[in-house]
């Protein structure tokens, strides 16, 4: 079956999202949305927070699709795309949604194995797990501006749950954004290290075609991620016997 053209598509989307704003205008929230996230954010906190979504909006037809790829939100036909950094397609409008410290982290038998990194000079003799994307991943700020380090590579990998499990194996140490790392933190799995830098940190955002006005349902979901995350997201917040669990 031929894929509809560019105009055809154009036109369903126009029809759908009218009817869904008619709906909206009554109060209700219908018809389908398309999202697209990374894998590992959207395993361990996009999907609770969207069960909750749906269970206020059960009229929402949501599909959800995981990759760590940047997927081409408009060309693909997605409603809106959260991605972890910076959106640099000029076609999207994106907005941040969520920020999330970045740390280093490693299993209590790897730094037994090799000792505690006291600097950040230190981890040039360790092993890391690195994000395979980004070549210059491990940045520090200092007195002095950005310091770069690059440790000998354990793994390269370019998914966040599989480099967390190479830590949690102790294969070496590896730099994160909290909301893979905290609840391991918080149960003592993995040890946070304390260089006396701060890593350069994370941001997720929110981004949909521009060529698309923010429909109500991309609204909507907006507000209830926000308040399912928090400001600061929990992710972020000190451990209060409850790690890894969406507040209600």
């Amino acid at each position: 079956m031929a894929r509809p053209s560019c105009r055809a598509q154009r036109m369903l989307f126009e029809a759908t999202e009218g009817a869904a704003e008619m709906a909206a205008r009554r109060g209700t929230l219908v018809g389908p949305l398309r999202l697209s996230a990374p894998v590992g954010f959207g395993v361990l906190h996009l999907g609770p927070a969207l069960y909750r979504f749906l269970a206020d909006h059960p009229a929402i037809d949501l599909t959800l699709e995981l990759d760590d790829r940047f997927v081409d939100a408009a060309a693909d036909g997605f409603d809106a795309v959260i991605r972890h950094g910076t959106i640099a397609d000029t076609r999207l409008v994106a907005k941040r949604h969520a920020t999330s410290q970045r740390i280093l982290a490693a299993s209590p038998a790897y730094l037994a194995r090799h000792g505690m990194p006291q600097s950040v000079a230190d981890l040039k003799a360790h092993c890391g797990i690195l994000y395979a994307n980004r070549d210059a991943d491990w940045r520090f700020a200092g007195p002095a501006g950005w310091t770069v380090v690059r440790p000998r590579a354990a793994l390269r990998v370019n998914n966040g749950l599989v480099m967390r499990g190479a830590a949690l194996a102790g294969l070496g140490i590896t730099l994160l954004p909290n909301f893979f790392a905290h609840a391991d933190v918080a149960t003592g799995a993995l040890i946070r290290i304390d260089t006396g830098c701060d890593a350069e940190g994370a941001e997720l955002h929110i981004a949909y075609p521009r060529e698309r006005s923010a429909s109500a349902k991309i609204a909507a979901l907006t507000r209830s991620l926000r308040a399912t995350f928090g400001e600061p997201p929990y992710w972020d917040s000190p451990p209060s016997g409850t790690a890894g669990l969406i507040p209600r």
